[in-house]
């Protein structure tokens, strides 16, 4: 595919633009991001996989691509759609620019489209899968309604990964026999975590280890932690059961964050629901009030699920609301060391104004009681 490039939705908006990157077809769920910088980091977070990401901002590339800001191994969207793409990045750590970027994972692009249209488009009828290809609309929409859809995926199986290992900077197979004295080991659980929670951890003085997906409950008590982390990750936490029982036979067990996914899983594995929310929040810039302080904290959002604040399960509460729309994004509970957010307080792309959660985390870990290490 090459040349002209056709954005097909499943109500049957057409969009028509340019291809670049990777010369094929893509298809996924379409979603808007608004963060006016880190397409990188956005390309390469896990929680977009099965996802076509939008950027709202105008032009994108023109600090171009380095080594420093993966947020994981490869890219995870499954396309990039802008408006302009820029050919000729300004920046003294670029190495590539955005269109070999996608071509060197084979992610296909389309730009020349007006993404303001689409986003008014998404946020009024709600997120829809799309094709990007050269085929004839037509076409395009028979193909699109054969594929399988976003909400019926687990994309957490395909993002996790397949052996734990310790973050030194990089990723180290295996883990220590048992942790060094005095010093805390915290567990994350890799459900499509960004690499910025491992780096932040491990600024801290923390042993940060990373666990597969499915790790067992009882597996990962016998690796004596201080703390665990639930990682941020993609799809419907609904179809993440085994997941959720491993996160059951945790909780009250060892001082438990959960972010974004972790947080939906969390909730789920006390008695919550979740539900699935019309465009989802994608960006730098949503205000979240935190209910006790009543302080307002700008953040960053990924996720296209939310927490039911409906009938919550004895002792757990809603911590923190989102101001947009009031949806849950933080929870807390009165009897266990956990605490959840649906935010990324790892950042990347930024605001970096809620790093002081891991403090509150690892203060919590300090601060709890001895727990049971074993099932």
């Amino acid at each position: 595919m090459s040349g002209v490039a056709h954005l097909v939705l499943e109500d049957g908006t057409v969009f028509t633009g340019e291809s670049f990157g990777a010369q094929r077809e893509g298809w996924g769920e379409v979603v808007f991001n608004t963060t006016m910088t880190g397409y990188q980091e956005v390309l390469t977070d896990p929680s977009y996989a099965g996802q076509m990401v939008a950027l709202t901002y105008p032009l994108v590339g023109n600090y171009g691509i380095n080594r420093a800001d993966f947020e994981s191994k490869r890219i995870q969207a499954s396309a990039l759609i802008v408006r302009q793409h820029c050919d000729l990045p300004s920046h003294s750590s670029s190495n590539m620019t955005l269109d070999a970027f996608l071509k060197e994972y084979d992610i296909p692009g389309i730009s020349g489209i007006d993404t303001r249209a689409l986003t008014r488009r998404l946020r009024t009828r709600g997120v829809m899968m799309g094709l990007i290809t050269s085929d004839s609309p037509d076409l395009a929409q028979h193909k699109l309604n054969e594929l399988p859809r976003y909400d019926n995926l687990d994309l957490v199986s395909t993002v996790t990964t397949p052996d734990g290992y310790t973050w030194d900077g990089s990723e180290t197979a295996g883990y220590p026999p048992a942790p060094a004295e005095g010093v805390r080991r915290i567990l994350v659980t890799d459900v499509g975590l960004k690499y910025n929670i491992l780096r932040l951890l491990q600024s801290r003085g923390c042993e940060v280890i990373a666990v597969p997906a499915t790790t067992p409950a009882d597996v990962m008590l016998g690796m004596q932690p201080s703390g665990l982390l639930l990682s941020p990750g993609p799809g419907d936490p609904e179809l993440l059961g085994n997941i959720v029982d491993n996160v059951r036979g945790l909780i009250g067990r060892v001082p438990i964050m959960g972010i974004c996914l972790g947080h939906q899983l969390a909730a789920r594995a006390l008695g919550a629901r979740t539900y699935k929310l019309k465009f989802g929040h994608r960006g730098g810039n949503h205000p979240v009030k935190d209910l006790e302080s009543g302080r307002v904290h700008i953040t960053a959002q990924n996720h296209g699920y939310s927490v039911d604040a409906d009938n919550l399960p004895p002792g757990l509460e809603v911590s923190q609301i989102n101001l947009n729309d009031n949806t849950v994004e933080g929870l807390r509970h009165r009897e266990v060391p956990l605490f959840t957010i649906q935010y990324h307080s790892e950042a990347s792309p930024g605001p970096k104004d809620n790093e002081y959660l891991f403090d509150r985390f690892l203060a919590m870990v300090d601060d709890a009681a001895p727990v049971s290490r074993s099932a």
